[in-house]
């Protein structure tokens, strides 16, 4: 090869290689009118510990997605409103966003309360409306509501079947039980189908009680309990509920040998010692399996820091922090996938398609487009939540911790 067509061949390489890598310029960056994504929060009331963590995600992600190439080219704005706990407010909240501030999109609030009041103003304008945390699947029967949160379509029997199973595992099932629910509409509704559950099992359940969501004096029930004396105590509770109530056990001296709760806040009961070894149900937990991708751990270390600078009891990611950022990722896909804003064309893409996200594959094709069970079971151990079954999901070296030591 002569020297004229040795060079010919470097930068005829060189052409082909440059033309194999992507451009990366300012051109990249988001422009235009932003995209406006409106949304409503539990930021105070009796689930902010819970609602600051959603928080928290959803202004990660949105700064995520404005330093890659915002949607369809053009940067991203969350409009957050505070709806107080309360399904009224959040219902107003809806309205105002859609019809007053005039936003492109919604994406869904927190809890089954306020998501249904959402749902409610979504179908009358005919928008798309993504939720993370509707716990009663057989009230989203909005077309073009998908929930995204991992719950199958029957929880009402699947999270016992999940709890009782992985009690078994340990050997040692419990033979009595304590059951004690919240009104607050998911808990409530996933309990009263557990106790059926339950006693298919061949558990006895020797106490069965419900209290008014935003109870705060736990010491009768505590009582009530402590005189069941059960092998396993359910709490049907949300938010700061079970925390209280393992408060209210501690006062009277008294613990079940092994307890269990719904949808708790996290990040306090974690740092609470009488929580030690509480277990609750989870779709992401910060540990492999469900770090292993690069996209998640970065993710991770973003929450991490931002956790820690918010001053939140658990700087960890968890079950409230991965479906928050679910919600956003099959935001986004839908988006990407049509090209497009247009609502119904978004929710006929999600009907077709399945999305991969942080707390696994999302398909939406089930009852009311509800999808596989994601849900295992995590116990609280050496000062985190880890997942303990099924022992596909489990932490290295972690093992159900039943009864507790």
């Amino acid at each position: 090869m002569n020297l004229i067509t040795r060079h010919l061949v470097i930068f005829l390489v060189g052409v082909l290689l440059a033309l194999a890598l992507p451009v990366v310029s300012a051109d990249a960056a988001p422009s235009g009118p932003p995209i406006r994504i409106g949304g409503s929060l539990a930021l105070t009331g009796p689930l902010a510990s819970q609602g600051i963590v959603h928080k928290l995600v959803g202004e990660i992600y949105v700064e995520q997605v404005n330093r890659k190439n915002g949607l369809l080219g053009r940067p991203v704005e969350w409009v957050l409103l505070d709806d107080q706990s309360k399904p009224e407010v959040t219902r107003t909240h809806y309205e105002r966003l859609i019809t007053a501030d005039k936003v492109d999109l919604v994406i869904g609030a927190f809890a089954t309360g306020s998501n249904l009041a959402a749902m409610a103003v979504a179908q009358r304008y005919g928008k798309i409306l993504i939720s993370n945390s509707m716990g009663v699947p057989k009230l989203g029967t909005y077309e073009m509501h998908f929930p995204v949160q991992g719950l199958p379509y029957d929880p009402e029997r699947t999270f016992m079947t999940t709890v009782l199973d992985g009690l078994a595992s340990s050997g040692k099932p419990p033979k009595t039980m304590a059951m004690v629910a919240s009104k607050f509409p998911s808990v409530h509704f996933i309990s009263v189908g557990a106790r059926d559950v339950a006693a298919k099992r061949g558990v006895n359940v020797t106490l069965y009680l419900e209290y008014e969501f935003g109870t705060r004096d736990f010491g009768p029930i505590a009582a009530r309990v402590k005189e069941a004396n059960p092998d396993f105590l359910w709490i049907g509770g949300v938010g700061l509920e079970s925390k209280l109530l393992l408060e209210a056990l501690k006062k009277l001296d008294y613990m079940p040998r092994g307890h269990f709760s719904i949808f708790p806040a996290s990040g306090p009961l974690v740092v609470a010692p009488e929580a030690k070894f509480h277990m609750s149900m989870t779709t992401f937990e910060e540990h492999t399996p469900f770090t292993n991708a690069p996209a998640v751990a970065e993710f991770v270390k973003i929450f991490n820091e931002r956790a820690a600078r918010a001053g939140l009891p658990y700087t960890k990611v968890e079950q409230q922090a991965g479906i928050a950022y679910t919600a956003w990722q099959v935001l986004e896909a839908a988006v990407t996938g049509t090209k497009s804003l247009d609502d119904k064309a978004m929710a006929k893409w999600l009907k077709a398609n399945r999305v991969d996200t942080i707390i696994g594959k999302q398909r939406f094709e089930g009852p009311n487009n509800f999808g596989d069970d994601l849900y295992r079971l995590r116990q609280i151990q050496g000062n985190r939540w880890l997942v303990v079954w099924p022992k596909e999901w489990a932490a290295p070296g972690a093992k159900l911790m039943y009864p507790a030591p």
